[in-house]
């Protein structure tokens, strides 16, 4: 008969059987795979080192080519611009390369008659019922509705309102005068849908720059970018256009203009307008739409013709 004694010593000879083994097994294995073990950390480490390296190297050739896009911005854009009438339209996603893009048609004289702030509002589709209200009620003499879209859209007819007080009348069409065109701006302005620099327009432009950005990415993304194609093609419609965008992929305004055989032959589009090079060639395509009454796309992202336009002579 098995006893107690006979389980507790079998026990322990299995146990101490296992505890030999691990001994003698991490002994064996542990020079081989310790050496190996640290091969790859070594490995890794300086992968890691030159990944780093890279990265620097990059951010330092980007560093000087923006100092080199500014310094040929000097030489280039001064009096290029002169005597043209500018309007500045900055939409929500182009907020953060509108004051570049500024700066670029300034330097090159251009006379800016003001920069107008669309807000999100202006573009929530939940707002659509009151901006198609406000298109009515915030009309002038001067600045009447007649002949402003009626499909029901209230981005477009307000955007075609503003259009038409921000940018010179067709020839032959009474100007809109300035305290009506106040009067409409500060409708806008009142009600949340736009700001403007210093709160004030002093007078309309020949051509606008409408500062855009990546696409929209939250539920209300298709009608949110639908609407900022509808605001480009009612300026369009009144005065020369160039978009300063950034990117174009995803369906941002960019994207959609040089995909649409329509827009991409009157609207001037530069798809990296968030860098110096990029405002630098906003306004040089500025410069092309108001001497040659031509359209380019430009810049390094999809379906873009080139870098930049013919420099001017």
């Amino acid at each position: 008969m098995i006893n107690f004694r006979y389980h507790v010593v079998s026990l322990t000879a299995v146990f101490l059987a296992l505890a030999i083994g691990l001994v003698v097994g991490t002994a064996a294995l542990n020079g081989p795979v310790a050496d190996s073990l640290k091969e790859q950390v070594t490995g890794l480490r300086k992968d890691n080192q030159q990944w780093r390296q890279t990265v620097n190297n990059m951010e330092k050739q980007l560093g000087l080519e923006e100092e080199f896009a500014e310094e040929m911005s000097q030489v280039v854009l001064p009096g290029t611009l002169t005597g043209r009438r500018v309007v500045v339209l900055s939409l929500p996603n182009g907020r953060d390369h509108t004051e570049g893009v500024l700066k670029k048609l300034q330097l090159g004289g251009a006379t800016i008659t003001g920069r107008v702030d669309l807000q999100d509002k202006f573009i929530n589709p939940d707002n659509n019922s009151n901006l198609l209200e406000l298109a009515v009620t915030a009309a002038r003499p001067t600045a009447q509705t007649t002949g402003l879209p009626g499909n029901g859209h209230g981005v477009e007819t307000s955007s075609a309102l503003l259009a038409s007080v921000l940018l010179d009348r067709a020839q032959g069409t009474a100007p809109v005068s300035d305290a009506d065109r106040r009067a409409v701006l500060a409708a806008y302005n009142n009600a949340g849908y736009l700001t403007t620099d210093d709160n004030k327009v002093t007078g309309p432009a020949e051509a606008v720059v409408v500062v855009s950005g990546q696409p929209y990415v939250d539920k209300d993304s298709d009608k949110r970018d639908e609407s900022v194609v509808k605001i480009a093609e009612q300026f369009d419609r009144t005065g020369s256009i160039v978009v300063g965008g950034n990117g174009s992929a995803g369906g941002n305004l960019v994207a959609v203009v040089r995909g649409d055989p329509v827009l991409s032959q009157t609207i001037s589009t530069v798809d990296n307008a968030n860098t110096v090079q990029g405002q630098l060639v906003t306004s040089l395509a500025l410069v092309q739409q108001l001497t040659e009454k031509k359209a380019g796309q430009y810049g390094v992202g999809d379906n873009a013709a080139s870098l930049l336009p013919r420099l001017p002579q």
